[in-house]
């Protein structure tokens, strides 16, 4: 079970998209769920996305500023399922 950083709710693994930092300090989406590095996850909604961008919750999960073009690839992985 992992939480969600949007809407705070626990789900399966698998439920939920791997937004990974590696050592390098570089964001990218994890789509396997295994990159080594700090992980925060969402849900696969464009709500939970709005809310977490909004809030900034995926850069005070990942201690990072987050660049546009990630929450992007969010949305089109959202999109795609």
């Amino acid at each position: 079970m992992r939480m969600c950083v949007g809407c705070r709710e626990m789900k399966e693994k698998r439920a939920l998209l791997r937004i990974v930092k590696c050592a390098e300090g570089a964001i990218s989406f994890d789509r396997v769920g295994k990159a080594p590095g700090r992980g925060a996850y969402i849900c696969r909604s464009k709500e939970c996305l709005d809310k977490a961008r909004r809030q900034h919750q995926l850069e005070r999960a990942l201690e990072t500023r987050i660049d546009d073009a990630v929450y992007d690839q969010l949305m089109e992985e959202i999109d795609a399922d």
